[in-house]
């Protein structure tokens, strides 16, 4: 809630469905896999993203429901930019960053020292999975 979610909220522009089994562009899916890997950063290629709603950090509840119905990240960013980008007409596909091990998963209270440490080592590997996928766009 509170983020527009559709370009397409009646009015003169309809109503658009969008087939949204695959959230992401398999090509491009494909090609960010391949540059992780050449770049020798560990590589998950599958996993179900639960998105929740931030800025808060959920609590080991909803991470436990969230775990038992099959979701193995959770996230604040990942929805709605995939749908939209699927209305747009955009090849779309994500890079996750484990920020944190959730509550209730990792050792003690979750910190912005240990969120912008795990970030900054994060994004690191994006920028050398993104080095190695751009000439491949």
């Amino acid at each position: 809630w509170g983020r527009e979610h559709t370009f397409y909220e009646g009015g003169e522009y309809g109503v658009e469905h969008i087939d949204f089994t695959q959230p992401y562009c398999e090509a491009l899916r494909t090609k960010l896999i391949t540059a992780g890997k050449q770049a020798g950063i560990e590589v998950f290629n599958y996993a179900t993203y639960a998105a929740t709603q931030g800025p808060r950090l959920e609590t080991p509840a909803e991470i436990n429901r969230l775990d038992k119905d099959g979701c193995h990240i959770v996230g604040m960013t990942g929805m709605p930019e995939a749908a939209l980008a699927r209305e747009a007409g955009l090849c779309y596909a994500s890079i996750s960053v484990v920020a944190n091990m959730a509550a209730g998963r990792g050792e003690g209270e979750i910190t912005m020292e240990e969120i912008n440490q795990n970030l900054g080592t994060g994004m690191e590997r994006v920028r050398a999975i993104l080095a190695a996928v751009i000439p491949a766009i």
